[in-house]
């Protein structure tokens, strides 16, 4: 009985060490925080500026590899680091929407891969709306003989 009850306690202690083990290595690796992922634009005006950059954080212990990103059309494009973001770095994904002479609201996504041990794939999402092109509003005969008048100076 009493091998029994060693050969018991050897084996819990042996499992308890090997779970220690796997729990602790699984902490090891890259991982990718955002600031945020979501990005509001509001309201463009035509052919404005559709640039944002998501700033992120390596917040693991091992170096950070970003792989191409994929976006969800041809108007939007993602401008990544290449080299490795090490532990504790920031640095930024750039996403231009191309198409700020096309009005209308617009919603696109850029998704993110990398070597992160948890978040492998990101979404980075650009809402917004391109305003119309302005159109100038031309000087008409009578508005332009009523103001130009000399006898029509309404000085008081």
């Amino acid at each position: 009985m009493k091998k029994l009850f060693n050969l018991l306690c050897m084996l819990f202690v042996f499992n308890a060490l090997a779970f220690a083990q796997l729990e602790s290595s699984s902490e090891n690796g890259p991982e990718i925080t955002f600031e945020k992922t979501t990005h509001q634009f509001g309201k463009i005006p035509f052919n404005g500026n559709g640039t944002y950059e998501f700033l992120f954080k390596n917040t693991g212990n091992e170096p950070l590899i970003l792989s191409q990103p994929k976006s969800s059309c041809g108007c939007t494009v993602p401008e990544w680091p290449k080299k490795p973001i090490l532990p504790g770095e920031t640095d930024v994904i750039k996403v231009t929407y191309k198409n700020t002479n096309r009005p209308g609201s617009f919603s696109k996504y850029v998704t993110i891969f990398s070597n992160a041990k948890v978040n492998k794939e990101v979404k980075l999402y650009i809402k917004g709306t391109v305003l119309s092109e302005p159109t100038e509003a031309l000087p008409t005969k009578d508005d332009f003989m009523n103001n130009a008048s000399p006898l029509n100076n309404n000085r008081n």
